[in-house]
């Protein structure tokens, strides 16, 4: 279950990172009010955040869930 939870966390927020990136890049001009728009410093950010996302993904994708843990417990014994 946290596991899940981790990898919706990262998905929206490697989502957010790319919205970001397209605002600062001018290619999503949505609100057409936003600061961020045509921004260097939204690109890097959400560059940022869609690669810590993406780790964060990775990361929990890698880590057994705690019934893997106990299958190979098992298997082990």
């Amino acid at each position: 279950m946290r596991q899940n939870i981790l990898i919706l966390i990262g998905i929206l927020g490697f989502i957010a990172g790319v919205v970001f990136m397209l605002q600062g890049l001018g290619i999503l001009q949505a609100p057409v009010s936003s600061p961020m728009i045509g921004s260097q410093a939204w690109v890097i950010r959400g560059g940022i955040i869609a690669l810590l996302s993406a780790i964060l993904i990775g990361g929990v994708r890698l880590v057994p869930t705690r019934a893997e843990r106990k299958a190979a417990r098992r298997a082990r014994d």
